[in-house]
């Protein structure tokens, strides 16, 4: 069965990557523990400014990175899955498609779960409640289950911008903001 596909972009190599661990992952059933870890380490790197410059920069040699990788791993307590997983994408120079293999991993997941997946970004963290306000929103209007993927950044001010496919809701204060000032521009 192809699991890989998805009808959201994603990276080709981001997809074979979240598509090999996916299918160990369900043949080993570990899917929930596994998301769980992938979760974890995606707040790890919205946190963390050293931790995304460490992921992006070219600077590091792959060992320095398995090495780095693997203490993260160990201090995080990810299970098996994830540390090999994330040491394997270290040793192959492939670090900087993480966010991208995190994201494939959860769509490709949501899709076996029945689910549509839904990126979400928020300028704050969400709570649990507003979490599930969301989802049920999403469901009224989908009527699907949806999952949710929150990654915070605080530069959109406010509100959020919703990805479910191919739409996306932007009820950001940035881009109301910009919306704005372009009218008044046109005014003046």
């Amino acid at each position: 069965m192809p699991v890989a596909d998805t009808s959201q972009h994603v990276s080709g190599v981001a997809e074979r990557y979240a598509s090999s661990l996916f299918e160990l992952a369900l043949e080993e059933g570990v899917v929930p523990a596994v998301t769980a870890d992938l979760d974890r380490f995606q707040a790890m790197l919205d946190e963390s400014d050293d931790l995304k410059r460490f992921v992006h920069s070219p600077v590091f040699s792959a060992d320095e990175q398995v090495g780095a990788i693997q203490a993260l791993a160990t201090k995080a307590g990810f299970g098996a899955y994830v540390t090999n997983f994330l040491k394997l994408v270290a040793s192959n120079r492939r670090l900087f498609a993480l966010p991208g293999m995190i994201k494939a991993f959860r769509i490709i997941a949501a899709k076996h779960r029945g689910e549509i997946s839904a990126e979400v970004t928020s300028a704050h963290a969400l709570t649990q409640a507003q979490e599930d306000e969301l989802k049920a929103a999403l469901k009224g209007v989908t009527g699907k289950d949806v999952a949710i993927a929150v990654t915070v950044d605080p530069s959109i001010l406010g509100g959020l911008i919703v990805k479910v496919g191919s739409r996306q809701i932007d009820t950001s204060l940035r881009t109301k903001l910009s919306t704005l000032k372009l009218a008044l521009k046109e005014v003046g």
